[in-house]
């Protein structure tokens, strides 16, 4: 994928050469998950952390976090609701947190992450059916709404993407690696 317009950054997994007590989103909660609880997250299994590490300086600019999850069949809209299979519930990877260093907005890592992301999912071999993410207020809601997002039935910041629209953006064929 290409880089962000005017920087240069590599995205990896998160360890323990990242020094992370400095990054400084403006979202509290955000900075001290990554500073605090990102490194045990991932040694446990819980999500795998993913940071963009500026190249030149070796700080890290932002982050993001992925993890499967499950999506009720009852909180997708019913056009998709008729061609899930009658589980009560389809397999999903989330999107849990992401977030640019305040000194780095503007300059298009969100972007870049959340396709990142996506790519990251549908290289996976672990069936998903939806990407979700739960966003903390309208500012968040807006960012992911601009790349087609859609609300669930039970909270206007409970989103998702089918899989096929991930595919369809991408160019791949979920079918087609499946027998």
């Amino acid at each position: 994928m290409a880089e962000p317009r005017g920087c240069l950054f590599r995205i990896e997994a998160l360890d323990v050469r990242h020094r992370r007590e400095r990054f400084a989103s403006g979202v509290d909660a955000l900075d001290r998950y990554l500073a605090s609880r990102a490194g045990q997250d991932t040694k446990r299994g819980f999500a795998s952390v993913f940071v963009a590490v500026e190249i030149a300086s070796e700080r890290v600019c932002a982050f993001y976090t992925l993890s499967m999850a499950g999506v009720a069949v009852d909180l997708l809209p019913e056009r998709l609701q008729r061609k899930m299979p009658r589980y009560p519930s389809v397999p999903a990877v989330r999107l849990g947190r992401l977030a640019v260093a305040v000194t780095d907005k503007g300059r298009g890592l969100g972007k870049w992450l959340l396709m990142d992301a996506m790519t990251r999912s549908l290289a996976s071999e672990v069936a998903w059916a939806a990407f979700v993410v739960d966003v903390r207020d309208e500012t968040a809601r807006s960012f992911y709404l601009q790349y087609s997002f859609l609300a669930l039935a039970d909270d206007p910041l409970h989103l998702f993407l089918p899989r096929a629209t991930v595919d369809a953006a991408f160019g791949t064929d979920s079918g087609s690696k499946r027998p």
